[in-house]
């Protein structure tokens, strides 16, 4: 089964910027679709983000479209989350998961079939 490990998380200003990267391994690891979650202190988890295998399909919360970039560099194995005028609401930890469709990925309480530690992403006012 394909194993995931983020980062690229940290402390920024609110109007910032941060990229988080998410390294699978494994094999077969390629043809998985991906998907970003997260979860603040003390709330529910959310999706995010998500991306098909191919990169040809994305999905995005309503909370972070126009602002968050899902991507995927098969040849390097790692999926991208380019997180743009970040906001404090968008404080959380961040979690990297794969699974076969990406549309599972918008009911967060669904079990994938592999998921990472989670990189912390701080937004300060």
């Amino acid at each position: 089964q394909v194993q995931l490990v983020e980062s690229g998380g940290g402390l920024v200003q609110a109007g910032g910027s941060l990229r988080l990267s998410c390294a699978a391994s494994g094999r077969t690891s390629s043809s998985y679709a991906m998907g970003w979650l997260r979860q603040a202190p003390g709330k529910e988890r959310e999706f995010v983000a998500s991306i098909n295998w191919s990169g040809g399909i994305t999905y995005y919360a309503d909370s972070v479209k126009g602002r968050f970039t899902i991507s995927r560099d098969n040849a390097k194995n790692t999926v991208y989350l380019q997180m743009n005028s970040l906001k404090p609401e968008d404080t959380a930890v961040y979690y990297c998961a794969a699974d076969f469709a990406p549309s599972r990925f918008q009911i967060p309480t669904n079990k994938f079939a592999s998921w990472g530690q989670g990189t912390q992403v701080t937004v300060s006012s």
